[in-house]
């Protein structure tokens, strides 16, 4: 099969578009999906550039987004049979046989759903990650609640524009920091109530008057640095602040514990690098979960450019440069006369 594999870690030419093996099930709750399409996300560039999850897994196949349709399935597979459309956030952090920049990939059954009907399979590809990020992000971490009021840093990027629907879907009043009217335009479209354009306003002074002089119940941080730090004078006294970057050291801990306020960093990989079945399955009722939203026509996924399996570099080399709106996913066409 024909497959996109790194065999040390570097800039974006250590991308190889290369002919592998096919895999093949070995594990009871394993199923081979064949790729149709793999999402690409900001992780994908950061362990190309500073390493794996697990050790002596070079080679390896990055790309923890996919979609595809399951070829095989284990011995004690319950729920899914060969031929279901499914998607997921499994492999890509140096498990053997596991990443979807490839025609087929072998994926645990605790991680994946039923596939929207409404996507198409890059659509679908695009969704697993960001999905399950903003989830954990603003009801797991930030308690977010019906009537609350929270602060989305980055509305218009791939874990920001679908966080603006989920907490609308759930009631809250959203406000969301962008960078240019077109981005402003976006946020407003997805039914942000109050879009900032960090450029022009100063978004303390915004949020503020907002919330009429409140602050916010939750920020939720997808940028981090400055634009952390400087968000921070507009949470509410007990509120949460939830970041998915590593917390910086010089944060102002101090002004926090005296306003009583929760800071929590999430990383949804966490279950796929330690084994967590229970947690793994969360995700896969997040997925399900949206998937009624997708249906219903509550959320939806913009995807901002597809690529071919074989131009993976440039995938990264548009991430790495920032000021992204939506996803990039490679749509993969499979060679089914490969026996390989």
């Amino acid at each position: 099969m024909r497959a996109v594999q790194i065999y040390e870690c570097g800039s974006n030419d250590v991308l190889q578009f290369v002919e592998v093996a096919k895999p093949v099930v070995v594990g009871e709750h394993q199923v081979l999906v064949r790729v149709m399409a793999a999402g690409v996300n900001p992780i994908d560039t950061k362990l190309r550039s500073r390493g794996l999850c697990f050790d002596a897994a070079f080679p390896a196949v990055l790309g923890c987004d996919g979609a595809g349709i399951i070829e095989s399935v284990g011995s004690l597979v319950d729920g899914f049979q060969v031929g279901d459309e499914v998607y997921y956030c499994f492999g890509g952090l140096g498990q053997e046989n596991s990443g979807n920049y490839a025609e087929y990939t072998l994926v645990d059954v605790d991680y994946l759903a039923e596939k929207p009907k409404c996507l198409s399979f890059v659509e679908a590809a695009a969704s697993p990650l960001v999905l399950i990020t903003a989830w954990e992000s603003l009801f797991d971490r930030g308690q977010l609640r019906e009537g609350q009021r929270v602060l989305i840093l980055g509305g218009a990027g791939g874990v920001g524009h679908v966080a603006i629907q989920l907490a609308k879907i759930a009631g809250a009043q959203v406000a969301t920091t962008v960078s240019c009217d077109e981005k402003s335009a976006f946020a407003t479209e997805l039914g942000a109530d109050c879009v900032i354009n960090y450029k022009n306003d100063q978004v303390v002074d915004v949020v503020m008057a907002w919330s009429q002089g409140e602050g916010v119940d939750l920020i939720f941080d997808t940028v981090g640095g400055d634009a952390l730090h400087e968000s921070l004078a507009a949470i509410r006294f007990y509120g949460h602040v939830v970041t998915i970057l590593q917390a910086p050291e010089s944060l102002d801990w101090k002004s926090l514990r005296l306003k009583n306020v929760t800071f929590t960093q999430e990383l949804m990989l966490t279950p796929m690098v330690y084994g967590l079945t229970d947690a793994a399955l969360h995700q896969g009722d997040i997925l399900d979960q949206c998937a009624q939203f997708f249906e219903a026509g509550q959320l939806s996924i913009f995807v901002d450019e597809v690529l071919p399996l074989q131009e993976a570099a440039k995938a990264h080399q548009k991430i790495e440069a920032g000021g992204m709106v939506g996803k990039i996913v490679l749509e993969i066409v499979a060679d089914l006369s490969d026996e390989n």
